[in-house]
């Protein structure tokens, strides 16, 4: 049964807790489903294995394209999976009825800031636009020194070589220090991301 409630407090973890006790991990993917039946096959396994491993999920709330694929899989499994998700789409009707729980929120921007304060980690799987614009506000946070939290892409079926690509140009540019360029976590598997996400810490801040 679903836990909806209007978000009104923003308790973040106290400082000493660690981030790489990865209790839970926001999960940022598409509300499309893509052109091949690998995404879903990959996105399944990873709610899986998380699951397995007694993280929760935190993701963006909804019921359609990856996002439900991620959300169902790791409720069958047993996990724990919270959304988060402004009332306008709620009042659309493509929220998820069956999560642990569900924030709703005023806007995209608290939505936003109400997962980066739930999770120890994240993570990004396939997706478009709003998956981009989730994985490079969080990791420039980190860069800033603003979160000191891992943040992965999982590289589902060579789906994100162009972007690492990109990266790799603006570094060779002097526009991305190599070390931010390194502090981004690649994995192609669950388990070779858990691993490289326990092993990460934090690079020192852009301005530090």
């Amino acid at each position: 049964m679903i836990a909806a409630r209007d978000h009104q407090d923003a308790s973040q973890p106290s400082s000493s807790d660690s981030p790489l006790e990865l209790r839970r991990i926001t999960v940022f993917t598409g509300s499309a489903s893509g052109d091949s039946p690998i995404f879903a096959e990959r996105t399944a396994q990873l709610a899986r294995a998380l699951a397995d491993h007694g993280i929760g999920i935190v993701y963006g709330g909804g019921k359609v394209g990856l996002m439900g694929v991620l959300a169902d899989a790791a409720l069958d499994a047993g996990g724990e999976v919270h959304g988060v998700m402004p009332r306008a789409l709620v009042d659309g009707e493509i929220a998820h009825a069956g999560l642990t729980a569900l924030d709703v929120v005023a806007d995209m921007h608290e939505r936003k800031q109400r997962m980066g304060e739930l999770a120890d980690a994240f993570v990004a799987l396939p997706g478009g636009a709003g998956t981009l614009e989730e994985l490079f506000e969080v990791w420039t946070w980190q860069q800033l020194g603003i979160h000191g939290k891992p943040v992965a892409i999982l590289d589902v079926d060579g789906y994100w070589l162009p972007l690492l690509a990109a990266l790799g140009g603006m570094s060779a540019h002097g526009f991305l220090s190599p070390q931010f360029l390194a502090s981004l976590v690649v994995a192609e598997t669950p388990d070779d991301l858990l691993a490289k996400m326990s092993a990460w810490a934090p690079p020192p801040a852009k301005w530090s």
